[in-house]
């Protein structure tokens, strides 16, 4: 970004100009950031196109076609005005390398990442031309290179494929040594997606070598190249020849398609690898782009007429009536399974009488599926945080909820995602509830500039670098962490032997990273060793009876289901051990019968009294047992008679209630015009919040949430899961009181 020049405005379509990203043929294009917090590419138009009413009319068809494209890798158009005297559109900003840069500055990019590179712009050149248009200005500076993929960007030339060009005919447009022939003749009805197949043959030949294939030297030299000489592809790895070769014909009809494309350069797989594709040092220098675009100040609103009020920090500030927070006074609709669906508090109106805005807050849970007790709990946990917010009769905006139901099925969440992402009433998600392909979901809530807050998806399933810096937030620690254990055997109850009963196998958990942390990093400074449970075998005698003959002081259970924990459990007790026994978070997963019967742990069920003394390290905390989430409890026992009851059975549910309200603090500032899209995740980064089961915030370095204070410990006594508390207050069982 370079700065400013003397005559440059300082806000174009109440947006702020913050720099210059570049300046091309067609006109110049600032990064800017919306009243909302957004960062854009926002790009002028020249004055002698914009003084040309039959440009004007291509460019607003354009804006309007383009404003519908929505594959991944493509930047999406958020705004444009063909109207003003000097006409411009709006893009998502990405803080990515530009190819241009990236093969200037470090050479020729690998084979693999090449292949990676051409099945996505492939990609997204089939859904350019499937909305009937051609970009006709692919080339190295329009594809930005970001951590997880590239991105194809500026639509401001893209025409209707087919329609008559409504500029000179003897006009080329496009970029000299990535142009087709048919574009370097300014054969304007011969230009159409083969056109851009040539281009992007070009780009993938540049990135293969480094070099232009047409030469470098003078547009007129190019130009002639183009249309009367074969590439030089010296250079080019040789399984890659025969493609491009085919995409560089000169005749448009001999070339391929981009699903050919995509075909040819896949391995068989769509997408190519998911992560790791960029060779060093690449990665790290778009990484600290990408700091430095969240380092970048907010816009001078300008003086609001009256101050807005700032959102509640907390619910205790001014607590409102009971009455209020249950919906007693609003408008309730109960669900044909009991508990409350929907709460609206009456009225929409709030401050000094004055009308307030509405912001809606998705929630994508497992209602219905396997893991639908813990939808449901956090379904409640959100509704009585909206509830509780719009209860405040000082609020500067009113919250809704939109749930929808995924069941817990992959394909069923992505459909889901699609549909949030495409309902511009929607500021944020909280979700999905589960894991079911959720790094697809958080790709589709990324397309959609949507910020995806996730409360208890697994951590490992998702991109780190999506984490760090992208459109999801997840606000828990690993499940499979192994500070909790390493702590409590080493320090609570001291294991100078401990065995791994490793279950991975047979529910296909191998890349689970728990295990190998223990191994590395021995409690007490002791020992380890592990013993595997055959995946086809439920009789773990055998391994308990090599547990209580190898003389260890703990177990720890490596596993994920509830049920072969508990056989675990109960070869364990007739083998006579009587040591220390932990066990993960999956094991104490609730069950909702589908009658809507009481909730249950399987895992207490089937074990009976062979699970007393069991230890289970977990990221919920029970808000029956928090005093400082005593007024929750009992608004959740109130509104929500039918199970799951709060406790075990109903985890996350108060930690969705302290996610919603800091999505909450982070929707409207004071003196701020309120979120847009792609402007909420950089405010939920540096905003913080004392939550009822612990601290929320972000490490400022990283730009990731601190997990350490909530890691929580329970333990099985008479038949229950009795919540222990933080790691950091755990005491040996002699230490507690009883009961």
């Amino acid at each position: 970004m370079k700065p400013l020049r003397p005559g440059d405005p300082a806000a174009i379509g109440g947006r702020v100009l913050l720099g210059r990203l570049g300046a091309g043929g067609m006109g110049v294009v600032y990064l800017a950031r919306s009243a909302g917090g957004a960062l854009v590419a926002l790009k002028v138009i020249r004055a002698e196109y914009a003084a040309d009413p039959a440009f004007r009319a291509r460019f607003r068809r354009e804006t309007e076609a383009a404003a519908r494209l929505s594959g991944r890798w493509l930047v999406p158009v958020t705004a444009a005005d063909p109207h003003v005297s000097a006409p411009w559109l709006a893009t998502a900003y990405v803080p990515g390398l530009s190819l241009a840069e990236a093969v200037d500055g470090h050479g020729a990019l690998p084979e693999d990442t090449v292949r990676v590179l051409g099945v996505r712009l492939a990609e997204a050149l089939a859904g350019v031309h499937a909305e009937g248009l051609v970009h006709r200005d692919v080339k190295p500076g329009n594809v930005l290179l970001a951590l997880d993929g590239p991105r194809l960007i500026d639509f401001g030339i893209a025409r209707a494929d087919g329609v008559t060009a409504l500029t000179a005919s003897d006009l080329v447009i496009g970029s000299p040594g990535f142009l087709a022939p048919e574009q370097a003749q300014a054969r304007a009805g011969k230009v159409g997606p083969p056109s851009d197949v040539f281009s992007l043959g070009c780009v993938l030949a540049y990135a293969a070598t480094g070099r232009l294939p047409f030469g470098a030297g003078t547009v007129a030299g190019a130009l002639f190249r183009t249309v009367h000489e074969e590439p030089e592809l010296d250079g080019a790895p040789p399984a890659l020849l025969p493609l491009l070769r085919d995409c560089l014909t000169k005749v448009p009809e001999h070339r391929p398609g981009t699903a050919a494309v995509r075909e040819a350069l896949a391995y068989g797989q769509p997408d190519g690898p998911a992560d790791g594709w960029l060779p060093v040092p690449l990665p790290g220098i778009i990484a600290e782009r990408a700091a430095e675009v969240l380092a970048l100040p907010d816009p001078v609103p300008a003086p609001p007429a009256a101050p807005a009020p700032a959102a509640p920090a907390a619910p205790s500030a001014r607590r409102p009536s009971r009455r209020a927070v249950l919906g007693l006074g609003a408008t309730v609709a109960v669900a044909a399974g009991g508990g409350l669906a929907a709460v609206r508090v009456a009225g929409s109106r709030g401050g000094a009488g004055g009308a307030v805005p509405r912001y809606t807050i998705g929630l994508h849970a497992d209602l219905s599926g396997e893991s639908s007790a813990l939808g449901r709990a956090q379904e409640r946990g959100a509704r009585l945080a909206v509830a509780r917010f719009n209860a405040a009769g000082d609020r500067p905006f009113t919250l809704e909820l939109a749930v929808r139901d995924d069941r817990g099925e992959a394909s069923r969440a992505a459909r889901v995602a699609d549909r949030l992402g495409a309902d511009r009433e929607v500021v944020a998600v909280l979700g999905p509830t589960g894991a079911g392909g959720i790094e697809a979901v958080a790709a589709r809530y990324e397309k959609s500039l949507l910020p995806m807050v996730s409360v208890s998806s697994p951590a490992a399933e998702l991109n780190d670098e999506r984490l760090r810096q992208g459109g999801a937030v997840q606000l828990r620690a690993d499940e499979d962490s192994a500070s909790g254990f390493l702590q409590y055997l080493g320090s609570v109850e001291r294991s100078e032997h401990t065995v791994l009963v490793d279950d991975r196998a047979a529910t296909g958990d191998g890349d689970w990273g728990l295990a190998e942390r223990i191994e590395q990093f021995p409690p007490a400074g002791g020992r380890v060793s592990s013993r595997p449970v055959p995946a086809d075998s439920e009789d773990f005698g055998p391994v308990a009876e090599a547990v209580r003959a190898s003389g260890a002081q703990a177990v720890v259970f490596v596993g994920a289901s509830p049920r072969r924990a508990a056989l675990c459990a109960r070869a364990l007790d007739r083998a006579g051990f009587d040591g220390v026994r932990m066990a993960p978070e999956p094991v104490l997963r609730p069950e909702l019968p589908a009658d809507g019967g009481r909730a249950r742990l399987p895992f207490l069920a089937e074990a009976g009294d062979a699970a007393q003394g069991w230890v289970c390290v977990t990221t919920y905390a029970d808000a029956t047992r928090l005093p400082a989430a005593r007024d929750f409890a009992r608004d959740y026992a109130e509104a929500f008679p039918s199970p799951p009851a709060l406790g075990p059975t109903a985890p996350f549910a108060l930690e969705t209630y302290d996610a919603l309200l800091l999505v909450a603090s982070a929707l409207r500032r004071p003196a701020d015009g309120g979120p847009e899209r792609g402007s909420t995740v950089r405010r939920l980064r540096s905003a913080r919040r004392k939550g009822l089961a612990r601290p929320l915030g972000f490490d400022p370095g990283t730009g990731r949430f601190d997990p350490e204070p909530g890691i929580f410990l329970y333990r099985v006594d008479r038949g229950a899961a009795v919540f222990l508390g933080n790691l950091d207050e755990a005491e040996p069982p002699g230490n507690r009181k009883q009961g």
